[in-house]
């Protein structure tokens, strides 16, 4: 009968209904799952990938000697996710984490570099953990160059919100006194070792170089049932001890602890369901990818944490009288101005000297050169700037000659020191450097593929350049020798830090995003994963996001409850 067919339709649709659903368990999915459900809010939490239980990491406490390859990749791995294997972190270890590229293709108009998690907890479980404040030098930076569109807040109205997460995922540091790196609340700091102490003091009594010890969400002191880091630096496989911050550690305990939390794993999202007469969106299409079944989920807001690439694909596929060309996307800037840092460069020195000193267990995290250029006055031939991350360590002795028991011995022996250096540097917004959809090709459940095309343009390639310049000049300030420099500039997307394809600004006609991350067009759809990144500046961009998140959450429900969503 179709009053019974009615009924059934009605209790489907009660059954996937919550007040809020999250797309994407990684970092910001995290984060949003916890503040809404510690709100009040029944929370329905959306994920492609396999379901990870904290601390069950299937290899966090293996030895090397337990892998079939030995860590090495085998021809199989790099044949089922040959865009993974580009990315250095991507190993026989933690492989288990990563997409399947075969099953996932999309197109590289240019070369980019889409490093996937495939997992519940997403990327969280396989970041580098550094943890950087912005400041005014970065969401001042647009306005101040002409470039793109100018940030809708400034580093006082995220402040609050950056001491808010800190206190939670536990941050180890020190507070430095860098003006354009703002101090947070920090837990003691990891230690360096002799030379890196040396390389400071030398840097800091004669040139305006800054060497501090990396801030890293590794936790030094216990917090909230996590266990303390153990230095094993094994954090690629997940932490059994729960000692880095991880949405499968710290947030989604969290959010379960209310009873309000709701996990899907194995969901794939096709689009945001858009409502043209109360001109809002009622929900989400998803495809089930163990069944094949299209499945519709409803609520009264929803936050796209998918990350960048992914959230500007489903907002680009969800399209309507409304917005034929993708939510929200009124301005044509859904999907444009794809950011990422550029890396690739290394720098390494000999060191004399330091025979009788060590260090002990591996440090989780490397020292860190704050910005020096385009700081206090333009000083280069390019805008912005970039880091270096450094690190000094000893490596085996030379025992190519030896057998035996002899051989033995010298592996027991440190050999002589070595003092490395890396960069990770700014990219501008350029509009042409975007995601759009392919329909013409499809995946293997029938939907559109995504393109990328983009490329690091002239600004970029001059500050690389400009990496060796500085690079020697703090190798020899300390008197290192043998300096030994490689320059291959990554592609896009290796960094894993891309943002900006759906941006905050205080126009709808140019921006996508108001500055509580919410689509300007669309008011009960908040996006704040990198998508919403106006300038990368060149710090690692996690925190901030965190941060941003913590804010549009609180937002979010205020707007709930005063009726407005």
């Amino acid at each position: 009968m179709p009053g019974d067919s009615l009924l059934i339709n009605n209790k489907a649709t009660k059954q996937n209904t919550y007040a809020a659903i999250i797309v994407g368990s990684g970092i910001t999915g995290g984060w949003a799952a916890k503040e809404l459900c510690e709100k009040g809010l029944k929370v329905l939490l959306l994920e492609r990938g396999e379901n990870v239980v904290h601390p069950n990491y299937p290899t966090s406490t293996k030895n090397p000697w337990d892998f079939k390859d030995r860590l090495h990749l085998s021809k199989e791995d790099k044949k089922k996710k040959f865009v993974q294997s580009r990315h250095w972190s991507f190993k026989e270890d933690n492989q288990h984490f990563y997409i399947n590229d075969q099953d996932n293709p999309y197109q590289e108009t240019k070369r980019f570099d889409w490093i996937r998690g495939d997992i519940v907890g997403g990327r969280s479980l396989l970041w580098s953990r550094a943890c950087y404040r912005y400041s005014d030098l970065d969401f001042e930076a647009n306005l101040k160059d002409g470039i793109a569109i100018d940030w809708p807040i400034r580093y006082k109205d995220l402040a609050p919100w950056y001491d808010y997460v800190e206190q939670f995922i536990g941050v180890s540091g020190n507070a430095d006194g860098i003006p354009h790196l703002p101090d947070g609340i920090f837990q003691p700091a990891f230690q360096m070792n002799a030379v890196e102490k040396f390389l400071k003091q030398k840097l800091e009594s004669s040139t305006d170089y800054k060497l501090i010890m990396g801030r890293s969400a590794n936790l030094t002191k216990p917090v909230q049932g996590r266990g303390q880091c153990q230095a094993r630096d094994l954090c690629h496989r997940g932490c059994p001890y729960g000692a880095y911050f991880s949405t499968n550690a710290s947030t989604m305990p969290a959010a379960y602890a209310t009873g309000n939390l709701t996990v899907r794993p194995h969901s794939l999202v096709n689009k945001v369901l858009y409502d043209e007469q109360k001109q809002k969106a009622t929900g989400i299409e998803i495809i089930d990818m163990q069944t094949m079944q299209t499945i519709e989920f409803f609520s009264n807001v929803i936050f796209l944490n998918a990350a960048t690439v992914a959230t500007a694909f489903i907002l680009l596929n969800s399209t309507s009288s409304r917005f034929p060309n993708g939510l929200g996307n009124g301005s044509d800037q859904v999907g444009r101005n794809l950011m990422d840092h550029h890396k690739g460069f290394t720098a390494v020195a000999d060191v004399d000297g330091f025979k009788d000193s060590y260090y002990f267990g591996r440090r989780p995290t490397p020292l860190f050169i704050p910005r020096f250029r385009n700081v206090k006055k333009k000083d280069a031939d390019f805008l912005r700037g970039y880091h270096f991350g450094a690190s000094a360590y000893r490596v085996r002795q030379d025992n190519d000659s030896e057998i035996g028991e002899a051989l033995k011995e010298s592996l027991s022996v440190p050999g002589p020191w070595k003092m490395s250096l890396y960069s990770f540097g700014e990219c501008l917004p350029y509009q042409d450097n975007r995601v759009t959809v392919n329909h013409d090709k499809k995946d293997k459940w029938g939907r559109s593929i995504v393109a990328v095309d983009c490329e690091f343009k002239e600004n970029e390639k001059k500050m690389n350049a400009d990496m060796g310049t500085a690079a020697k000049e703090i190798l020899d300030t300390a008197g290192f020798k043998n300096i030994h420099i490689t320059n291959n500039m990554s592609f896009p997307g290796n960094a894993n830090h891309e943002m900006g394809t759906a941006r905050m600004g205080r126009d709808p006609k140019t921006s996508v995003l108001n500055s509580f991350n919410q689509m300007h067009e669309v008011k009960n759809v908040f996006i704040t994963d990198g998508s919403s990144m106006v300038s990368s500046a060149c710090q690692n961009p996690s925190l901030t996001y965190m941060a941003l998140t913590a804010r549009a959450c609180d937002y979010a429900v205020k707007e709930m409850k005063r009726g407005n969503i």
